[in-house]
């Protein structure tokens, strides 16, 4: 019977407001709307639109990937319910059925189960390392032991919006170049394999010497046409390649980002990024009540970077032996000194983790003011580039016309 009553339930779509006034929505299964409405106020919503969920709409709903700003909505939403006295696995019940990504209901369900069944939110968690790190898991758990789990929740949904943003920008700064590139040697590809041929059977009537440039351009379109398959073969294979040893080798990857951290305008953007990272990550773990060693030992991870992982590794032991932050950050060599002077401050008057939160607003922004200005720079830098691929190519096909107009 309880069974067949299940399966008689229907999916709502449902908007109300919380106990602090703020304004929440989501989707449960009720027998009808009254009991719909009635469930919301027990869980203290008050209910402004209930309507039922339509087949259609939920057969139209396709599983996608979970990506790090699902998990930020999800600590985000977590937040909420808790401190409007909404109880924990109450909470994972109305975002699993709310939640519109099918593969973020089935994690939430996965978790309010564990957590129905005893176990700590912060096990739960630790059962997906995928989507939630140790870095997420030892705050989760110092928020339980605390009791002060959805302060945390909420100051974990802060640092990965924030990470989260200035990862975006970045890979936004970077991507746009690389597709111009690609977009430029498939352009310049198809020109030399099936434009090029047509004026060189043109040419081969002229009776003359071609001019070098255009005769260059024939080779390397007859280069093109006979090997066009090693030549794309070979840098998909390189591309692959350089992911998977990327992927596999630390000595590799290591030296990769030491590479990148030297050039002229990528280089003191990431340096900056990593810097933020390191701010905001230790801030928020500190604020939490975890130890500095071991608030270090996740930090190390999260900058994104290799060469600051190993770095910052090195800086833990250094704690671990009695020396203070400030003095393992100045003999780093990583950090500005204005950074290092501000971690000193902070240790001084015991306010480091404001400190660092102060530093990691001012690189943030710093990031997102050299992204602007590196994205200005390359607009026109990459429009040049494509001028002078397609316009050479142009220019060496229509030379030989031009020097024949002249003899005439």
């Amino acid at each position: 019977m309880a069974q067949k009553a299940a399966n008689q339930q229907a999916t709502f779509v449902w908007e109300g407001t919380d106990k602090r006034g703020e304004r929440v929505k989501g989707e449960n299964k009720a027998a009808n709307v009254t009991m719909m409405k009635a469930e919301l106020r027990r869980l203290g919503i008050q209910p402004k639109s209930v309507r039922r969920k339509s087949a259609l709409a939920s057969l139209g709903q396709r599983k996608k990937k979970i990506e790090a700003g699902d998990i930020a909505v999800f600590s985000r939403q977590l937040a909420t319910m808790m401190n409007a006295g909404v109880p924990l696995v109450q909470g994972l019940d109305i975002m699993a059925s709310g939640h519109q990504n099918p593969s973020m209901r089935e994690l939430i369900g996965s978790i309010k189960g564990d957590v129905e069944g005893g176990t700590n939110l912060s096990e739960a968690l630790a059962k997906h390392p995928r989507y939630f790190n140790d870095l997420f898991c030892n705050l989760v758990e110092a928020g339980e032991s605390a009791g002060v789990l959805d302060t945390l929740l909420d100051k974990l949904a802060t640092y990965l919006e924030k990470t989260e943003s200035i990862k975006k920008k970045i890979r936004k700064a970077m991507f746009y170049p690389a597709a111009v590139i690609v977009v430029a040697f498939i352009v310049t590809a198809i020109l030399l394999i099936f434009v090029v041929p047509e004026f060189q059977s043109m040419f081969q009537g002229f009776g003359a010497d071609l001019p070098v440039f255009t005769q260059f351009v024939i080779t390397l379109s007859e280069v093109f046409q006979q090997y066009w398959y090693v030549i794309f073969g070979g840098i998909i294979g390189a591309v692959v390649a350089f992911v998977m040893v990327h992927r596999r080798s630390r000595r590799f990857r290591r030296f990769i980002d030491r590479m990148l951290l030297r050039l002229p305008i990528v280089g003191p953007i990431l340096d900056k990024a990593a810097t933020a990272r390191f701010g905001r990550t230790l801030s928020t773990m500190f604020a939490a009540g975890v130890p500095l060693v071991e608030a270090l030992e996740s930090v190390s991870g999260a900058c994104g970077n290799s060469v600051y992982e190993d770095r910052i590794l090195e800086m833990k032991d250094q704690v671990a032996s009695g020396q203070q932050l400030n003095v393992t950050m100045r003999l780093s060599n990583l950090f500005p000194h204005m950074v290092v002077q501000m971690a000193a401050i902070g240790e001084e008057s015991g306010s480091l983790d404001t400190m660092l939160s102060k530093v990691a607003d001012f690189y943030e922004e710093e990031v997102d003011n050299q992204i602007d200005s590196l994205s200005s720079l390359l607009e026109p830098l990459i429009m040049a580039v494509l001028g002078v691929l397609v316009g050479g190519l142009v220019i060496a096909m229509y030379l030989p016309i031009f020097q024949m107009g002249q003899v005439i």
